[in-house]
């Protein structure tokens, strides 16, 4: 504190501490030692507490903790270079490491080598049972693939000229499982593209700084697109929601797997339409999620002053698939709408959202093809 560092003394918190249980066992110990380490605290408290400890926990965890200064200063250095590069963009979240996809059992087509692999990381976990693979994708517990991400988001009409920061840890099968997104999105970045390496060398041996970085960048993004519902992407979408709000797109995993397993059959048009029709209600709009509802850390409603007379952001997934703008000329005249040039064509129908959208992108129907 001050120039002198104090080193935290460490306590463990039972399973089912409650607030007096802090007040009792903790407290004590914090005033005595002055600061405190909690270990194993991934139980949470309940999201049924007085809303003036609700409100408590939203000034530690949004203005009382902080990354060390330089974190904060690399952080904001690579938001720096993302919006040098373009006025807005999209952080996407990956989630594609091998131990993620060894825990979830899911299955992704790279044969017996594939299964030997995420077999030998899944002994890790003790308790885990055999994984039915076939099932845990048909209930939408498997992230989707880069590729699949991808897809998704130039089908929500985002063009290929968007900036893409991707966060992530050691993706499994390393660039060529990324090739496919980098083809969807040419713009594409990460912390390793924007900084040399000098200076990410202070952080490149701990994981949980890489992460920090990662989670600079995604908060401060136009939208966040998160492949997966752990803790980082609950915490990043309450951040992003008390901060002022800002779009985090969910993939609604469980319906996009039937069109994802079905896209060689069907065009191009008709996998955007459907994919549309997924995400309704999983865009990350203001609105989107009840106060009270979900995990505290995911939606800090008793912390946000609600006003009756907000307008939901729209992403424009209502609009139907043949929107475009030579259709709208088919039946208004109007000149303004004439001399809108085609990189127009179709775009969220609230200013707010900065990113342009579009559905007509022809080019991607070389993805549905055997």
């Amino acid at each position: 504190m001050g120039d002198k560092v104090v080193v935290p003394y460490t306590v463990r918190v039972p399973r089912k501490c409650t607030p007096q249980c802090y007040h009792d066992r903790v407290l004590p110990v914090l005033i005595k030692k002055r600061a405190v380490r909690l270990t194993k605290f991934d139980y949470r408290l309940s999201n049924k507490l007085d809303e003036d400890l609700q409100k408590l926990r939203c000034r530690v965890n949004y203005h009382a903790l902080k990354f060390t200064d330089y974190i904060q200063v690399m952080g904001k250095l690579l938001v720096d270079r993302m919006r040098m590069k373009s006025k807005h963009f999209i952080a996407l979240h990956v989630r594609f490491e091998p131990d993620m996809l060894a825990f979830s059992g899911c299955y992704y087509g790279g044969g017996e080598n594939e299964r030997i692999e995420l077999g030998e990381i899944r002994k890790r976990w003790k308790n885990l049972r055999a994984s039915n693979p076939e099932k845990v994708r048909r209930h939408g517990r498997c992230p989707l693939t880069p590729e699949e991400v991808g897809l998704m988001l130039r089908a929500l009409g985002f063009g290929s000229e968007v900036h893409l920061y991707v966060a992530s840890g050691e993706i499994y099968g390393g660039e060529e499982t990324l090739a496919p997104l980098r083809a969807l999105f040419p713009n594409f970045h990460s912390k390793e593209t924007l900084a040399t390496k000098e200076e990410l060398a202070p952080f490149l041996s701990f994981s949980s700084r890489m992460a920090a970085l990662d989670f600079i960048v995604c908060a401060d993004s136009d939208v966040f697109v998160t492949n997966n519902n752990g803790n980082m992407a609950k915490i990043l979408a309450g951040t992003r929601r008390y901060m002022g709000h800002k779009p985090t797109i969910r993939p609604n995993a469980k319906k996009l797997n039937r069109l994802l397993m079905n896209k060689n059959n069907i065009t191009w048009e008709e996998f955007a339409s459907g994919v549309r029709t997924c995400q309704v209600g999983f865009m990350g709009e203001p609105n989107e999620l009840r106060p009270g509802s979900g995990e505290f850390h995911e939606n800090p409603s008793a912390c946000i002053c609600h006003n009756s007379e907000l307008k939901t952001l729209s992403l424009g997934i209502s609009i139907p698939q043949n929107h475009t703008l030579e259709n709208m000329n088919n039946n208004n005249n109007n000149k303004d709408i004439e001399e809108q040039s085609s990189e127009e064509e179709w775009s969220t129908t609230d200013s707010s959202l900065p990113l342009e959208m579009r559905t007509d992108q022809a080019e991607l129907q070389e993805f549905f093809s055997d």
